[in-house]
């Protein structure tokens, strides 16, 4: 197992943020200071600063990013990334949780350039980040298995 002790690692709190059964992409700007996904789809979410709450933070995030409000409903998939931001290889374990917007009214910050609200089953179709692939695969498993079990 190869250990650099110069990799920082931080958690991250991702949400697949739901408006009437579509989910919100946002894609990135190419002026994103800390961008590494230029022109990709992503969900709403980001890295919990120190001694911040996890809820806390992904609702900042949100509100950050998008100017919505939400409800944090249940998590349903964990990833991990390693981009390089600057100089800085970083190590990100992000926890993706389905969350809910009472509005489709978005105000996005500078950091993304346009938004969607997708049906997830077509996810695919969209220009998205890698580590996305699988989370919306654990997401629409995690709705099928809430289905069978109303």
């Amino acid at each position: 197992m190869n250990q650099n002790p110069d990799i920082k690692i931080f958690p991250a709190m991702k949400a697949f943020v739901c408006f009437e059964g579509k989910i919100l992409l946002l894609k990135e700007s190419s002026s994103y200071d800390e961008g590494t996904n230029s022109g990709k789809y992503d969900v709403v979410g980001g890295r919990v600063k120190p001694l911040e709450r996890f809820d806390d933070g992904l609702r900042r995030e949100v509100y950050e990013e998008t100017g919505l409000e939400i409800k944090i409903g249940n998590p349903f998939s964990v990833g991990e990334w390693r981009p390089i931001i600057g100089d800085q290889q970083l190590q990100i374990v992000g926890t993706f949780f389905e969350c809910f917007s009472k509005s489709d009214r978005v105000e996005l910050s500078r950091d993304y350039d346009s938004f969607e609200w997708i049906d997830p089953l077509k996810y695919k179709d969209c220009n998205l980040i890698q580590n996305l692939f699988p989370a919306f695969e654990s997401y629409l498993k995690f709705k099928s298995q809430i289905q069978l079990l109303s």
